[in-house]
């Protein structure tokens, strides 16, 4: 078994959320078997009409495809708007299966007008599986728990105007196009909004994982760089910003943190006592802080993937993988956590002679610093896209986080969800300086 593997209790407490996560376009996905090696991953449950379901596309964000389905989507929004768009809701934060009464109809109403519930089921005041199906297709095109029942951040991202979200969609097209040249035959895209990374292969998304990436005071940086190599079992050195930031102040109220967390102290080559350190001056801030490996408690988990760019950011495991559970994933100080990231190491190290599956988790299980070198670098695509539309039809939403559209969307996350919240641990995080 996987060192890194969540028990199964964890893993059937969380399914539902991770679904909505993980899936790009509300996706469809079972567990798998990989030459010999398990991989986790989440289906979701509906109990209304396949032709209301939301799956997953295998359409990359990036591709002319998805241009051309976000074109499309504008007109039909232009259309909307034209007709009214769609009228608030309130009172329906909390209703869910066997609710009755007048804001169930209005809901019901709601989910017409956006194409989440087939105008033919009727007005009835009942929350039935049909308005639940409903819900669960509107939260997977928002990158919400798709649980079928409502709550305060569904409510807000419905009351989003049909204008605000027609006015997201024409920004993000031209954000889109800007990515219409050659990508390349293999590359990643992180799209930071949705906090999800793809992996393409010829013009497909072969894997897709859930991310954690930059707070809203930390964040990760629009870029276009390579994959170059793969760090196993890293120490992690932390950075001097984070010293500042997070450190110096965990040690004024708790003095035990840094063994707790096997986080060593030098000064030059030589190991000191954090007893030795007044962390009430500033001292603290003239040593080297360097955590040992370890995938319970590294920050960086057991992997590092190295993308070199001007900001020093890269992309890693993580020691804390409860994180991948919540809808509100903007937790790092610029990098970018990856889910299930044996996965994701083992396609970018795909065509390097040497590195299978069965040699990655050799890698990982030997407790060992080891590096691997990529033969092709891949190309890597940091994104910020809060809108777009797959040609299956669907169209997905995404709060800006970043408050870059310039059309003030209100946000609707605030705050990780208590599964996932749990799960965690105390530790720093990777931040945005390199060591």
């Amino acid at each position: 078994m996987l060192k890194q593997a969540l028990s199964a209790r964890s893993l059937a407490t969380r399914s539902l959320l991770v679904a909505a996560s993980v899936a790009l376009a509300g996706g469809t996905a079972t567990a798998r078997e990989a030459g010999g090696f398990a991989q986790a991953e989440w289906a979701q449950d509906y109990a209304a009409p396949t032709t209301m379901q939301v799956h997953r596309s295998t359409t990359p964000i990036l591709s002319p495809q998805t241009i051309a389905a976000t074109e499309q989507m504008i007109e039909r929004y232009r259309d909307i708007v034209n007709r009214g768009g769609w009228r608030p809701i309130s009172g329906a934060d909390r209703l869910r299966i066997g609710s009755k009464g007048p804001a169930v109809a209005a809901l019901r109403q709601r989910l017409i007008v956006s194409g989440d519930l087939d105008s033919a089921s009727g007005g009835s005041g009942v929350y039935d599986s049909y308005v639940s199906a409903g819900v669960k297709r509107f939260q997977a095109r928002h990158g919400l728990s798709q649980t079928g029942a409502m709550s305060p951040a569904t409510q807000a991202a419905m009351n989003v105007t049909a204008d605000v979200r027609l006015h997201q969609l024409e920004i993000n097209v031209v954000r889109l196009r800007s990515y219409a040249g050659n990508l390349g035959n293999r590359f990643v895209i992180t799209n930071i909004p949705a906090a999800l990374v793809q992996t393409v292969e010829n013009g497909q998304v072969v894997t897709l994982h859930a991310a954690g990436v930059g707070k809203i005071d930390r964040q990760s940086p629009i870029m276009n760089t390579k994959a170059t190599q793969i760090n196993f079992n890293p120490f992690w050195t932390v950075p001097a910003s984070i010293v500042k930031k997070d450190l110096i102040p965990k040690m004024q109220k708790d003095p035990t943190y840094l063994t707790e967390n096997k986080i060593r102290i030098f000064s030059g080559e030589t190991e000191i006592s954090p007893a030795s350190v007044n962390w009430n001056s500033d001292e603290g801030t003239r040593y080297r802080y360097r955590q040992d490996s370890g995938a319970d408690f590294n920050s960086m988990g057991i992997v590092r993937i190295n993308i070199p760019n001007p900001y020093g950011v890269f992309m890693h495991d993580t020691n804390t993988k409860g994180v991948f559970g919540d809808d509100f994933r903007f937790i790092s100080s610029g990098c970018v956590r990856v889910q299930n990231v044996r996965e994701y190491i083992t396609w970018l190290l795909k065509d390097t002679p040497g590195w299978g599956r069965e040699q990655v988790e050799q890698a990982i299980e030997s407790g060992k610093r080891v590096d691997a070198t990529l033969a092709t670098p891949v190309p890597v695509y940091w994104t910020y896209i809060t809108a777009w539309a797959t040609p299956d039809g669907a169209v997905q939403f995404r709060d800006d986080i970043y408050k870059r559209d310039g059309v003030n969307v209100p946000s609707t996350l605030s705050a990780p969800t208590p599964v996932a919240s749990a799960e965690q641990v105390p530790s720093f995080e990777p931040g945005d300086e390199e060591n």
